[in-house]
Formats: structure tokens, sequence, C-alpha cells
């Protein structure tokens, strides 16, 4: 699928929908056709990452289907705040799983819409960075695996934060959480644990693997737009910050996503059948130091005295990314 991207000041507006252009360039959120498939009504705190991704996600995928789509979601943040029994914010068919089988839940009802002929209705898969990179790690690979028809995006907000902020395998090294404490020696999360769901993904072969963020309404709708036009397992990783869990301002969700790119400590690629296809290059890398200083879970490595060998160890990891995803824009490519 061929994309462009729009910059902002071809639209001469600073909103996300970019109402000043064509109906067939707009956004599915600027758009008056889009389900606000998550309603307003939920309880997520303010600057949400997960509200905000999820909302564009669903959207993306119900235009993409013809609103024919059914989710699964496993337990965590997304299903908490927005279906606090009895009431819900969701406008689609929703079914809550445990925290650790949502892909098997997801490929069960794909399954059964196959047995009854229902090919034009879509299944999606939802959880966040715990009950998909730890708790429902099993779960995922099998539907790899099989390469079960079914879309599964985690909305990564790096740790556990409906169960008070601990570690998950998706949390950054040095970073503070309840169960990594900014104590000792070497304060924070330990370097060289966790694992990389997408790289994961792609060493399945699956059909297709994208990362994303709530940075880039444009780019993250045109991935989820893709993957449903595909059979097989896809996946999709979507970074989603959370102001309570990393200690940001709620106003600086957006600011906060677009550093970790620009940073290179979340590249955004794509692949297809274990091959990078496609990634967003960069025009300017900026120092790790400007995405981790608005967030007090990182606090500890700027005072009481700067940290500057861990510092300097998170932004080899970050220029590792650069190298590694073939980030930078060269001037061939402006």
């Amino acid at each position: 699928m061929k994309t462009s991207h729009i910059k902002f000041y071809q639209t001469g507006t600073y909103t996300v929908g970019n109402r000043l252009l064509s109906d067939a360039d707009r956004s599915v959120q600027s758009t008056m056709e889009r389900t606000n498939s998550l309603n307003s009504g939920h309880r997520a705190c303010q600057g949400c990452g997960e509200a905000l991704g999820a909302r564009y996600a669903i959207d993306a995928a119900m235009r993409a289907t013809g609103n024919r789509l059914i989710a699964a979601n496993a337990t965590g943040c997304l299903e908490v705040f927005s279906t606090p029994y009895p009431e819900t914010s969701w406008q689609i068919p929703w079914i809550h799983s445990l925290f650790g089988n949502t892909a098997a839940v997801a490929t069960g009802v794909a399954a059964a819409l196959k047995v009854q002929g229902r090919d034009n209705t879509r299944v999606v898969a939802q959880g966040g960075d715990g009950g998909t990179t730890d708790i429902g790690f099993g779960c995922l690979s099998g539907m790899f695996e099989r390469n079960d028809d079914v879309l599964y995006i985690c909305y990564d907000n790096e740790a556990y934060m409906n169960t008070g902020v601990q570690r998950s395998s998706a949390t950054p090294p040095a970073a503070r959480t309840a169960t990594t404490q900014a104590v000792g020696r070497s304060p924070g999360n330990v370097f060289g644990q966790g694992k990389n769901v997408p790289l994961i993904a792609m060493a399945h072969e699956i059909p297709y693997v994208a990362t994303a963020s709530v940075a880039d309404v444009r780019d993250l709708e045109d991935k989820v737009t893709k993957a449903m036009a595909i059979s097989g397992a896809r996946y999709v990783h979507i970074l989603v910050p959370c102001p309570l869990g990393w200690g940001s301002a709620p106003h600086d969700t957006i600011k906060l996503a677009r550093l970790a790119i620009e940073s290179g400590l979340f590249p955004v690629f794509e692949a297809e059948h274990g091959e990078i296809t496609g990634r967003r290059h960069i025009r300017r890398q900026v120092p790790v130091e400007d995405y981790l200083r608005p967030q007090k879970r990182f606090a500890h490595l700027f005072k009481p005295v700067l940290q500057t060998d861990r510092l300097a160890a998170l932004q080899a990891v970050a220029d590792r990314n650069i190298r590694r995803f073939d980030l930078l824009e060269r001037e061939d490519q402006v």
C-alpha cells in the first residue's frame, strides 16, 4: 500500500485531523464517519496514551472492515478503565479474556467465524505489554506459529500500570518501577533483560509485523488498515506513554511518544514474512536525555548526581537501533 507523508505545514493547521485536506487524504479521526468504537465515558487517566492508541487503532480497523469487527481484550488498564461493571465504552462486539489468553480467545472466535462462513467479519486481539510480552506470551507465540487469522495489537506503556506500576519485560533499562526501585549502585531496571516482541514476531515469519506510536496517527492508521487487508497472523506494537507510571505531565504524552521515536529508543518499522519492508526515518536524532528528563521514572539519572555512565548506556541502545533499522534520513530520501 503506497502512502504519502503529509506534513503539518502543508495543511495550514496543527490539528490532528488536518481538516483542510481533501476527504481522501484525511485521517480516520478527522472524518465524521469515524465510529468512535472506544467512546467517551471511560475512566482513563488524563493524557492516557493507551486510550488514544486504542481509539485510533480500532476506528481504523472498523473502517477497513466495513464495521465488521470483533475484539478480544486482555485484563489490564484498557479493560479496566473502559468496562467498569456494568458499564462499557465499547461500541463494538467486545470480549474480556483472562490476562494471558487473549490470543487464544481471539483465535477461537476467528475459528468459529470461519466455520460459520462469515469471512467478512474480522477479529482483533488487544493487550498491554504485561499481557503480551509476559503473561500471554505463550498463547501469542502459538497464534503466530499457527498463522491464525487475527490481528494482535499490543499497547505498550512499558510496565504493569493497572496493578501498581510493576516491571514488565518491556520496561526499559534504568526505569524506576515499584519492583525496580531507584536505589543501590545500579538504580532502576536492570540492563540486558526483557524481550523485543516485534522482533520475536518477525522470527515467526508471520505475514505482517509493525510498530507504531500515538505521536503519528496517520502512520498508525495506515498500518492497521494494511494489517486488516491481510489474512493470517498479524502483530502491531504501539507505544502508548502513561503519565501515571512514567511520572510525566498529561499534556506531554504526544511529545514523549515523538521523542521516543526521534531519539531512536523506539524504532518504527514494518515487516512482512520476517523481512523489514519499511521504516519511519528520523530527520535529526535527538539525545536520549531530551526524552528521559521529563519522566520522573528516570529522575535518579539526573540527581542528586548525573549518572553519565547509565545515560551513555541508554544512548548506546538508541544508537544501535538507529544502525540496526537504518532509521536516519539521508539526503536522497528527503
